[in-house]
């Protein structure tokens, strides 16, 4: 059996909200327990009558609002607090989490540790492609500033979880750069591509420019926090853009409104990919235990497959495979 422990208090939502989406992992996953972390009058009531559910009650909560090492420092009966003391503790062997980012990250990273050698852990996450493929990308925003030997790192680190995530055999890495040129790029990034280029037991394939992410071959993309976090938020802003010019296509024409109609099943696909609601959440390489990290303005789908998420990567060794991989960078 596998255990995660899910912080259900911090994200957006009211927590009763998102229950069901762990009652839904249960279902999915036979070999699945679940601690559940948060208030007495939502952990209790919803862990009493299963099996493989047990509650943690935490006496308070770290909001979006809060300085997030002050937070963890000093709500030590937070919900993120004691989840993360409880995956170090051995009684869970992952987390799942939809609270505040900066929390989670702070509590995750002094409470569980990171793995010997790992510099920075750094957050991933798959993002969909064309004809099935996706590309893991990292890192989402955990290290704004990143110097070459740790983009190594994520190299490794993203490189492992491909081949947990993806099956990938031997994962192509790429740089995520203004051009796919060799020379082209700031100081920095040709640092990094310089660092990248002289490990050997990478899978490096050079540059990669921000319309690969999508539609590019590559099996991960590296880049500091900072670039990779403002990608994202453009992919995510380009998505929402459509979305809302269809929906305001469709109000306005019945034309375009019957085209709609017929491209529904193909358009609510396609937001379902760009949501994050199927990969649940971002992933948090270089820790002791796998930590994914859910969007605040969460669902119960999310929740669902950010826990079997959780699950897979530790029934896959992830943190295992991510030592080994680092071991030469050490």
């Amino acid at each position: 059996m596998i255990k995660i422990c899910v912080d259900v208090m911090g994200s957006d939502k009211d927590p009763r909200e998102l229950m069901s989406g762990l009652a839904e992992a249960l279902a999915a996953d036979s070999d699945l327990e679940l601690l559940v972390v948060g208030d007495e009058g939502i952990v209790v009531p919803f862990a009493d009558p299963l099996d493989r559910v047990e509650a943690l009650i935490s006496k308070s909560v770290i909001t979006m609002d809060e300085h997030p090492a002050d937070a963890v420092r000093k709500k030590k009966d937070s919900s993120i607090v004691m989840a993360a003391k409880a995956v170090s503790d051995g009684s869970a062997q992952g987390l799942f989490s939809a609270g505040s980012t900066g929390a989670v990250l702070t509590a995750a990273t002094f409470g569980i540790g990171r793995i010997k050698g790992i510099k920075r852990p750094a957050l991933s996450s798959p993002l969909p492609g064309l004809h099935g493929h996706k590309t893991i990308l990292l890192d989402l925003g955990a290290n704004a500033d990143v110097k070459p030997e740790s983009l190594v790192q994520f190299a490794h680190m993203g490189s492992a979880y491909a081949r947990v995530a993806l099956g990938a055999h031997d994962p192509t890495v790429a740089l995520l750069c203004n051009g796919s040129e060799d020379t082209k790029g700031s100081e920095l990034a040709l640092a990094y591509h310089a660092a990248l280029a002289a490990d050997d037991t990478i899978n490096f394939a050079g540059n990669a420019e921000g319309t690969d992410i999508l539609t590019g071959p590559y099996d991960v993309i590296v880049s500091d926090g900072f670039t990779a976090n403002v990608a994202l938020k453009t992919l995510e802003g380009t998505a929402k853009f459509i979305s809302a010019r269809i929906k305001g296509g469709v109000a306005a024409s019945k034309r375009v409104a019957l085209g709609a109609l017929l491209l529904k099943p193909t358009l609510k696909e396609i937001a379902s990919d760009l949501s994050g609601d199927e990969q649940g959440g971002a992933i948090l390489l270089g820790l002791k235990a796998p930590v994914v990290k859910g969007h605040g303005a969460t669902s119960a789908e999310a929740f669902k497959n950010g826990v079997l998420a959780c699950a897979e990567a530790v029934r896959g060794g992830l943190c295992e495979k991510i030592a080994d991989a680092c071991m030469g960078t050490l």
